[in-house]
This record gives structure tokens, C-alpha cells and sequence, in this order.
């Protein structure tokens, strides 16, 4: 068993090279960390729920033809799908019966009019007649509008109103120009009104959801800069969770990102947030070299002459795999990150002797 020499210095352990190999003592030289951004987290890049919506069957009918696919980008006013529907049909004809019906209220004030100035019917002939020419116009209103929400532009009833050519077939069109996300529908699919028919959405900006460990979260702030590896365009930080993942102890931070075509949604990425000034000297670590002594924390730095000095250090921020930390250490040092328990124990020794 390798033995250790008392050190005159309580936080430093005297080693051998051979003692050191024997307790399984590895180190490593620490590397420059950027002060001034966490380190990299997993993010999920999603659609912004603003940005997305369905389109959906404006009356009930059968497809009979798509026009687009998922992936296609497409513009305002652009025919997405054509239905054949018999409720479509209905619709028209309601809308003509009601002109008529408006003509003949129309006509029929107008004769009363003619006739109360000749004193030949009396004045509640002349109201009934203004009520009936009111409730026509109503009518019509309301007849023109359910077709303006099967997807009917104002020139197409126009031409309906003029020519009185009713039509099976509706196209339902782009309302803005998107990407179609997906498509749910395909031809020969009889459907209910309001059946979703294509999911729409604008791709820019996105939004990046990143999955903080609590302990690491009192640094981010909203507006903070978000960096993604391999994207030249950052982004900033619109929210900080104020609730925890039970199952993960993870916070939820979001992040809105400017969007040239490189980002897709759903693919998973890595992003740094920036959250401290660049002012200190930072150095990036294995986790297994971090020594935690209640809330203090430090690292084992090689000495000269053999052995190691326990260097008290400030984690800036950790992960699973390595730890961000400032303090009295370089480039040039050899930090130890494995045989740590060995050095702890001896070290715990050592100071019990003195």
C-alpha cells in the first residue's frame, strides 16, 4: 500500500509518481472555458404555438383532390384541397333563394310606397313592408357570409350572384403563405364539417426548448443571448420556467431563434446561453475531478516534487460529463480526475495527525 509523507501545508498530499499510479491517480490539463456562456445543453427545436394552425373542412364532403405535400412551402390564396360536397350545394342555393327573396321584398315596398303617397294603403302596410325588406336583407347577409366561410372569395359570389351557376366542388385555399407541417386527409376521404384537412406553419423565428438542471438556473435570465452549435444567428432566452420536472428536476427554458432555413423543427441541437461577464478566467473540467466538501468546492492540482494541493474553485456550471469552474489554476496544471477518493481519504488522515 502506497504511503503518504506527512506535508507541512494541511491541504497538500505528498506522492510519489509510483504511489500515485498505484491509488489509480489520473489528471488531466484543464481547458479554457468562455466565462461568459453555460455549457452546452441538449435543445429540442420546436414550432412556436403561435405559428401553427390547421385548416380545416369548411363544410362536410368528400376529397377529391390534394394539391400539396408535406415539406411544401406555399403561398397566400394557394388551393390546398378540393372537396365535392352535396352541403356545399345547399349553401349556394340558399344564398340565390335569399337574393330572390330580397328582389321581392324590394319590390313590394316599393309598390306600398307608391301606394301609401296615394293615400291607397295605410301606414302599417307601409312598416310591414319596410320590416319584410329589412329581414330580406338580413337574410342575404347572413347566406353570404356562410359562404364566405366555406372559402368563397367576394369574386366568386359575385359571379354566383350574376350567373347563378351553383357548384359541387369547393377549393379550400392557403390563408397566408407556410409551410405545410402535415397533411391529414387523402382523396377519397368523405369528411365532416370542420375536419382537420392540412397543418400549416411559419418557420421563422423558432422557438429551442432546453431542459436546465435546477442547480444551474439562477444565472439565465430572459433576454439572455443563445448560442446554437453550427448556427451563425442567435437567439434570446423569451422563458424561464417558474415550475420544476418532478421526474428530471429540470427547468424549462425557451429560447425564440431567428430562422434562415438551417433550422428544422424537431431535430435536437446544443446550445450555450450566455449568463456572466466575460471578466474571469474560466476552465472546463472533467465532472470526476470536481471535490465537493459541503458547500465548498475544490480540485487536486499537482505539485512540484511529487503529490497534490487541494485548490478551492467556483463552479460557473456542470453537467453529467464535465464542470465549468473559476479560481487559482491554469492551463499548465495537472488536475487530477480520477483516484480522488484515495487523495481525500489520505488527505482527511493527514490533517486527523496534526
Amino acid at each position: 500500500m502506497a504511503v503518504a509523507q506527512p506535508s507541512t501545508a494541511q491541504e497538500e498530499v505528498k506522492l510519489t509518481p509510483a504511489q500515485a499510479q498505484k491509488l489509480g491517480v489520473r489528471v488531466t490539463h484543464p481547458v479554457s472555458s468562455r466565462t461568459d456562456q453555460t455549457l452546452p445543453y441538449p435543445a429540442q427545436i420546436v414550432i412556436p404555438t403561435p405559428q401553427l394552425w390547421v385548416v380545416s373542412a369548411p363544410v362536410a364532403g368528400m376529397v377529391t383532390k390534394l394539391a400539396v405535400a408535406r415539406g411544401d412551402r406555399i403561398t397566400a390564396g394557394q388551393p390546398l384541397v378540393t372537396l365535392e360536397s352535396p352541403s356545399f350545394v345547399s349553401l349556394q342555393r340558399d344564398y340565390l333563394h335569399a337574393l330572390a327573396q330580397e328582389v321581392l321584398a324590394n319590390q313590394q315596398l316599393k309598390r306600398n310606397e307608391d301606394l301609401f303617397e296615394g293615400k291607397a294603403v295605410p301606414q302599417r302596410v307601409l312598416e310591414t313592408s319596410q320590416t319584410e325588406a329589412r329581414q330580406a336583407g338580413i337574410a342575404v347577409a347572413e347566406r353570404r357570409q356562410m359562404l364566405h366561410l366555406s372559402g368563397l372569395s367576394d369574386e366568386a359570389i359575385s359571379r354566383l350572384t350574376t350567373q347563378a351557376l351553383i357548384s359541387a366542388t369547393l377549393t379550400v385555399n392557403a390563408p397566408q403563405a407556410a409551410s405545410v407541417v402535415d397533411v391529414t386527409v387523402s382523396p377519397g376521404q368523405r369528411l365532416e364539417q370542420s375536419a382537420p384537412l392540412v397543418k400549416l406553419a411559419r418557420l421563422s423565428p423558432l422557438w429551442a426548448e432546453i431542459a436546465i438542471p435546477a442547480s444551474n438556473i439562477r444565472a439565465i435570465r430572459t433576454g439572455a443571448r443563445v448560442e446554437i452549435e453550427g448556427y451563425a444567428t442567435p437567439g434570446q432566452v423569451i422563458l424561464v420556467s417558474e415550475t420544476t420536472d418532478v421526474a428530471t428536476q429540470t427547468i424549462l427554458v425557451r429560447a425564440e431563434i431567428p430562422n434562415s432555413g438551417e433550422l428544422h423543427p424537431g431535430q435536437t441541437t446544443a446550445v450555450r446561453i450566455s449568463y456572466l461577464s466575460a471578466g474571469e478566467s474560466a476552465w472546463e473540467i472533467p465532472y470526476s475531478g470536481l471535490v465537493r466538501r459541503g458547500e465548498q468546492t475544490a480540485v487536486f492540482v499537482a505539485i512540484d516534487g511529487g503529490g497534490f494541493r487541494l485548490i478551492p474553485v467556483t463552479v460557473l456550471a456542470e453537467d453529467q460529463d464535465h464542470v465549468v469552474v473559476s479560481g487559482a489554476i491554469t492551463d499548465k496544471d495537472e488536475v487530477a480526475i480520477s483516484g480522488i477518493s484515495a487523495l481525500r481519504g489520505i488527505l482527511s488522515r493527514l490533517g486527523a495527525g496534526q
